[in-house]
């Protein structure tokens, strides 16, 4: 937890060594990729726990097929896609809708053809 009394304390540089190890500091800002960090792949199927259970169903089996050939862009698009409601990414899913607007781009069709077939 937090303590929100505690004193402020930056970020270590870039490359500086960690007070727990004799490795570099792990930053929020570092980038690993999705297929290369297990728990982020954990977080990822977490968050695509719906209340709808068809749209579960279609994620499980997505992740079932998909997981390990998932780049970092078709994760990106795929967390776009979950920031919808059930009922709108339903209508996605289905094919009753197409992506408009900021969803009508190439990583997030890619994505979506992917989980309409399976």
């Amino acid at each position: 937890m937090i303590n929100p009394h505690a004193p402020f304390r930056p970020l270590p540089p870039e490359g500086a060594v960690s007070a727990l190890g004799s490795g570099p500091a792990r930053t929020d800002m570092d980038e690993t990729s999705h297929q290369s960090d297990p728990l982020r792949r954990a977080r990822l199927r977490w968050r695509a726990r719906r209340g709808l259970l068809e749209n579960d169903l279609i994620f499980e089996r997505f992740f079932s097929r998909y997981e390990h050939d998932l780049s970092d862009a078709d994760v990106g698009a795929l967390t776009r896609l979950l920031e919808l409601s059930d009922n709108d990414l339903m209508d996605l899913l289905l094919a009753r809708k197409e992506p408009e607007g900021d969803l009508a781009d190439a990583d997030v069709r890619r994505v979506l053809e992917m989980l309409r077939t399976v």
